[in-house]
């Protein structure tokens, strides 16, 4: 009898282990629906939000303000995770986040509701981050792929019922509801996170040194660079004053970085993120992914209304398809990975996109819904080929110690190249349309007209035209990508042995 205690106490034992880690799980699915829940709730509330506080000119700060928050914070975060450990860090971002949400629920004024988005960025960058290092973390190389898979779900479902649930509440309850009601999720989270996450203690932990001089450099240099990008062709012209101003601010601020980096015991953007092959080609690689996304997210919705003459709800499905095809695709990449490894996945992946984007300028004109919803189904699955492969990857080239910072690298390196696309595709519309009409509007003021029933059939054929040009620079993206694995990235990725805490 007393030989049969100890099998007892273990199997007892693992399936305590069981339980704590799935609601560890469920307290980064609610964290991770925090992050991708915000700005597809908002959009849609951005008429009663104008209406109700004033200032149109500045509302697009909304989001952009949000976004340049995460993206100069997740390098710090990043790095404090490796230092102090993951669980402090996510708790101080999510309950951040919280504080943001609340106070943008009682924001007397737009300039107020801006400063507060502002304020949730600074924690969803911990969010977003620490949730991806998180995930390495709690699974072995083997099962991460099912991790990775429910967060992509959760981003999936919120893409495609952000939208309602933003509008539901705006319409039927007050737009200040949009923010509210992310206090109840995160404080879930909050209490599964505290109650379940339980690491092991660390060295670094015990002997932690903060680069502080290295965060406010590089948050400093981020923040303008980022602006820069951002408002230019849009509050001023690329060439203005302003602009010019700003750029060069940024880039002295970034030899600043280099110059405050080198010198410090533990840099905030360690040299080895960009010495190592597997990491920089990642780095690259995932920029231009977060560059080509810009294309359909941020033009395929115009294009569906303005051309294919649909209304926003069936616009928004043509787009939210390939959010259910690329975590289906994600989780079926493990099969593939196994097989031929990591880059040649990855290749696999963006190779088809690539074809896929170069597949849109050729369809018909003004052509019928399904055949954009397919393609974009179709580069949805490419896609999930592509990222996953890559995220889980890399993660496993690098310890616990150095997870949190690379993992924060990779996604700082995406989200900095939504901002350069969102720049420069906008660019390239504009410029097109300017050549199509001789001058008469850019993107936004000829999609007005277009609502208001007052644009030609000229108009209408210029725009796609537009949104063509578009996707050929987002298939170029999708090359640059290709090219880099290829010849950057190791065939074989140098996975080490890092089993799960």
């Amino acid at each position: 009898m007393g030989s049969t205690t100890p099998a007892i106490r273990g199997g007892a034992d693992r399936r305590q282990d069981t339980r704590r880690r799935g609601a560890v799980v469920a307290a980064l699915m609610l964290s991770m629906a925090l992050a991708a829940l915000d700005s597809t709730v908002v959009s849609t509330a951005v008429p009663q939000i104008v209406g109700d506080l004033g200032g149109f000119s500045v509302f697009s700060w909304l989001f952009s303000g949000y976004l340049l928050a995460v993206t100069v914070t997740l390098p710090v975060y990043g790095k404090l995770s490796d230092t102090f450990g993951r669980k402090p860090v996510l708790v101080v971002g999510a309950a951040v986040f919280l504080l943001g949400s609340l106070l943008c629920a009682v924001a007397w004024n737009m300039g107020a509701l801006i400063a507060f988005r502002i304020v949730q960025g600074l924690g969803g960058g911990a969010l977003q981050g620490t949730v991806q290092t998180l995930a390495a973390d709690l699974y072995p190389l083997a099962e991460r792929p099912k991790i990775q898979s429910k967060l992509s779900t959760v981003w999936a479902v919120s893409a495609v019922a952000g939208p309602g649930l933003g509008g539901v509440l705006a319409a039927y309850a007050d737009w200040r509801w949009i923010f509210l009601v992310n206090l109840p999720i995160g404080a879930a989270a909050l209490w599964l996170i505290v109650r379940h996450l339980h690491e092991p203690q660390r060295e670094t932990a015990r002997h932690a040194r903060v680069d502080w001089a290295g965060a406010l450099a590089v948050f400093a240099c981020g923040g303008v660079l980022l602006t820069a990008l951002v408002q230019g062709g849009v509050a001023w012209p690329w060439l203005s004053a302003p602009s010019l101003a700003l750029f060069g601010a940024g880039l002295a601020l970034a030899a600043v970085v280099v110059r405050v980096e080198r010198r410090a015991a533990e840099p905030i953007i360690p040299g080895w993120v960009w010495r190592r092959r597997t990491i920089a080609a990642v780095n690259l690689a995932l920029g231009a992914l977060g560059l080509l996304m810009v294309a359909p997210t941020v033009f395929l919705p115009t294009y569906a209304q303005s051309v294919l003459g649909l209304a926003p709800v069936a616009a928004g499905f043509v787009l939210s398809v390939w959010t259910l095809s690329w975590p289906v695709s994600a989780a079926f990449s493990q099969h593939i990975y196994r097989r031929i490894g990591f880059r040649d996945t990855a290749l696999l992946g963006i190779g088809l996109g690539a074809l896929i984007l170069c597949a849109f300028p050729f369809l018909p004109y003004p052509g019928s819904w399904w055949q954009p919803t397919l393609l974009m189904l179709l580069l949805g699955g490419a896609l999930g080929l592509f990222q996953l492969p890559l995220i889980i990857g890399v993660q496993s080239t690098v310890g616990w110690a150095e997870r949190g910072t690379t993992t924060a690298s990779v996604l700082f390196c995406r989200q900095t190249g939504q901002t350069l696309g969102a720049s420069l595709f906008g660019a390239v519309a504009n410029g097109v349309l300017a050549a199509r009409l001789g001058g008469a509007g850019d993107l936004d003021s000829v999609t007005r007209a277009l609502d208001a029933g007052t644009a030609p059939e000229a108009t209408r054929r210029a725009i796609a035209e537009a949104v063509h040009a578009v996707y050929f620079g987002a298939a170029a993206a999708a090359a640059v990508a290709f090219v880099v694995l290829l010849l950057v990235a190791p065939r074989r990725f140098p996975v080490l042995e890092d089993p799960a805490g």
